[in-house]
């Protein structure tokens, strides 16, 4: 299937320019965005079965982001414009679903503040250590907050019990779990950013 996916996006007539843009993993990331519009759902508060379909597609939409991954290192389709569309990706469709459970009750306003704020401190630190020459590389703790937001995303979004457990006490305890790793990796990143700024400085 992704093979024959891979061939038709390659017969498709495109300068080599384009093609930095115009490419089968940047697709797929362009359609884990595109789910987007199907989140807004969730500011009709529904019930238990949309909320499950809510949930099952947004568990769909945070799956391909392993998937354009792997296409673009099975390929060596590693592109500029992919680099930039794949974290965006996950962090527009995250905080959407984030912000959009506020009004309903689902999650409490300020863990939903507290992770959006550190992501806009590390991605600021990063974009400064980046322009000063100085490379920050991303921390494994980054990948399992991520991980844990995921998760805690999907129970809350199921929200009714399921299977005899409560899905919304179980995500509100995971959200704690990614909320400490939120504010820990924060802790890691402006560590090695300082870090690097002072070795820079001391070269100078």
């Amino acid at each position: 299937m992704i093979d024959y996916l891979k061939k038709t996006f390659d017969r498709i007539p495109l300068a080599s320019a384009e093609r930095e843009i115009i490419n089968l993993p940047n697709a797929i990331t362009l359609l884990r965005i595109g789910v987007i519009p199907v989140l807004f759902f969730l500011l009709t508060s529904p019930g238990e079965f949309w909320s499950l379909i809510i949930a099952i597609i947004f568990v769909c939409a945070a799956l391909t982001d392993l998937l354009d991954g792997y296409i673009a290192r099975k390929y060596q389709i590693v592109t500029t414009m992919g680099k930039f569309l794949d974290p965006v990706a996950d962090k527009i469709i995250v905080n959407t679903a984030m912000i959009l459970m506020i009004p309903v009750g689902r999650i409490p306003a300020w863990m939903v503040a507290i992770i959006i704020i550190r992501d806009f401190v590390v991605d600021g630190m990063r974009s400064i250590a980046s322009s000063e020459g100085v490379v920050i590389d991303a921390s494994s703790l980054g990948k399992q907050k991520t991980l844990c937001q995921i998760f805690a995303i999907t129970a809350l979004m199921i929200h009714y019990p399921i299977f005899g457990i409560d899905a919304h006490t179980v995500g509100i305890v995971i959200l704690f779990v990614a909320l400490f790793l939120t504010l820990y990796s924060g802790a890691d990143y402006s560590l090695k950013f300082f870090h690097g700024a002072i070795r820079k400085k001391h070269k100078l």
